[in-house]
Parts: structure tokens; sequence; C-alpha cells
């Protein structure tokens, strides 16, 4: 493989964001291309046979020695299942088996929907689609359609096989409680670890928990009550259905729309009372500043009160106060009386010594 081959890889699995890129090896032989930019062949096309043809079957490799990274070949590892509605799950589980050793050719068998339906049960996908499903799966290298239930050393031969792999939970066939244990025993089985929380079981308990969700979203979306094995009466009401959630739906965008008019208006008189608090105390304290007992009205009317004292009596004035006392018209008489009696009895004894 060349250097820009190389970089291409890196720079598609750094774009695919994996979480361990220490997981995803460089499979590096120079005759050895697996199928990371184009579809994996199947079995039985060109492009594997002569890739199976340069396997020199005769050389076996022991699980040390493939671990230790200096077999002469790339090690052949097949994995097999029904793969249907395929998902992370699987891709995960194929990619285990493609990175167990640091070179390795993955062939992958895909049982055809005769075998799955007689020994497993009813598909969702046929045969066909999920055969392209693995072919563009980036771990693969190589597609066997139609492949045996039971693993026959007929088939690891015929195949070039070194090792199988697949989870270690027993996987029960017509005449064994475990197809895989002969492998074991030959040492020749690779263990995988199954993904938690989802496989086809788990997504088709979805499917048919939420079973009216889907019905109604495919005739809503122009899919035919014939299409769905829906009978007349039940479609009619799943179209009610659809029409009452379409109102119901209005009703909420229009609640929502006037909540949200109300939390503007709150807001605004929020805002509006905050202002106006803040004005008012601006307000009064100015007030307080203009008219209140140190402000400046009170200020100027005690200037002024000064002034027109001041004004009214000079500093040069008599400092007596009884000047500016008030006198009745009596006190006034009586004095007056006793200062014309001394004038008189004065005169007269003038008079008399003259």
């Amino acid at each position: 493989m060349s250097d820009t081959e190389c970089d291409s890889r890196k720079r598609t699995r750094a774009q695919a964001g994996l979480d361990n890129e220490n997981e995803i090896l460089s499979l590096s032989p120079i005759n050895f291309k697996p199928a990371l930019c184009s579809m994996a062949p199947y079995s039985d096309e060109a492009k594997a046979e002569e890739e199976r043809e340069k396997v020199d079957y005769s050389i076996r490799i022991s699980m040390e020695l493939a671990e230790s990274g200096t077999a002469p070949r790339p090690v052949r590892v097949y994995a097999d299942g029904v793969y249907d509605m395929f998902h992370q799950g699987h891709a995960r589980q194929l990619m285990q088996a493609k990175n167990v050793f640091p070179r390795v050719y993955l062939i992958v068998g895909v049982a055809c929907d005769e075998d799955v339906h007689t020994l497993k049960g009813k598909t969702v996908c046929t045969e066909g689609e999920r055969y392209e499903a693995l072919r563009h799966c980036r771990y693969v290298d190589e597609v066997y359609t139609a492949c045996p239930w039971v693993i026959t050393t007929e088939f690891l031969q015929e195949n070039k096989i070194d090792f199988v792999a697949h989870d270690d939970l027993p996987y029960g066939g017509t005449e064994s409680e475990d197809i895989y244990k002969p492998l074991k025993d030959k040492g020749m089985f690779i263990a995988t670890q199954r993904t938690e929380g989802i496989s086809t079981s788990d997504v088709v308990a979805r499917i048919v928990r939420d079973y009216d969700v889907y019905v109604r979203r495919n005739l809503e979306r122009g899919y035919s009550a014939k299409d769905l094995n829906v009978g007349f009466f039940k479609e009619k009401t799943y179209h009610l259905q659809n029409k009452v959630d379409a109102v119901k739906m209005k009703a909420k965008s229009y609640q929502e729309k006037g909540r949200n008019l109300v939390q503007n208006i709150e807001q605004k008189s929020n805002d509006l009372m905050m202002r106006w608090e803040e004005k008012s105390r601006d307000f009064i304290s100015n007030f307080l500043l203009l008219f209140g007992k140190e402000g400046r009205i009170n200020q100027l009317w005690q200037d002024g009160k000064g002034k027109i004292k001041q004004a009214i009596s000079p500093q040069n004035s008599p400092e007596r106060e009884d000047e500016f006392l008030y006198e009745p018209p009596s006190m006034k008489m009586a004095r007056y009386d006793d200062t014309h009696a001394a004038g008189s009895a004065y005169e007269g004894y003038r008079r008399t010594t003259l």
C-alpha cells in the first residue's frame, strides 16, 4: 500500500470520529488491498478468488504467530451471522474481528433466508439486502453469501480460513447445543463482545412497542393502508388521530405564543415599574435637596431673614431694647402730667424769687 493511500485512510478514520484509533490497525502488505474505498467482493467474484489463490494454506498460522504479527501472510478470519437490519452492534463486532490480529483479511458469511426462517425466524430485510449491507461495511474484505449454518472442516479448507470470530455464547443448531464448540476445541475460535443495548431484536421490539405511531406516520407520508396491512376502519381511525394531533399541535402553538406574550408583557411591566421606582427615588431625593431642612430653599430663607434683620437693625443703632418697647397711652399721659406739674412749680418759684 502506498503512503498516499495510508494517509487517505488515516484522514477517513479521523473524520469518522472513532473513539480509539489504536484499535484500528494499518494493513500494510503490498499485495493485500482491503476493501476500504470500494465495496467488498462476493466470494465467487474474481477479486476474492484471486486473493484466495494467493494464500498458501499449507502454512498453518497458530494463535501465537498471529498475535505476534510475524505471520508470513494475512490471517484469514471468518465471521458469520444473519446481520438483519445491519446496525452498530454488527459493525462493532466486525471491527473486533478485523482488529484481533495485526494483519487480518476478514471474510463475513451471511445466512440465506431459507435457513434463517427455518432455524431462527423471519427477518425484516431480505437476503439480498443483508448481503449488500455487509459489502458496504468498511471492516469487511469479502462477503460469503448463503453461508452454511454449521461450519465444517471442508468449508474451512475450501476458503482457507485460519480463525472464526463470534460471541462466546452457546449457539444452538439442529444437532448441537453449540455449533462453535468444535472450533473452540481446535483453538480456532475468537470470542468477540456483544454491544449492550443494541440488537436486531431490540430494534424490532421498539417498532412493535410504538406500532401505532409508525403506522400513523407512514400513512401521513403517503403510504396506503394496503402497503401497511391496515384495515379500512383502522385506517380511518389513524387519519382521525392524525387530524386531532394536528389540532392539538396548533392549540399548543397558540398557547405557547400566548404564554410568550404574557411573559413579554410581565417583563415589560416589571421593567417599567423598576424604572418608575428609580425615577421616583430620584425625584424624592431632589425634592429633599431643594425643600428639606438642609435644602437650598431653607438655606435661602435663613440667609434672607438674616439680611432683613440686619437692614432693620443696623450695627451702629442703640442697643437699648426699651426704645423699641411699646408704651401704652395712659403711661404717656401720666408721664406728661408729672412733667407739666414739675414745670409749673419751677415757674412759680422763679417768679417769687425775682
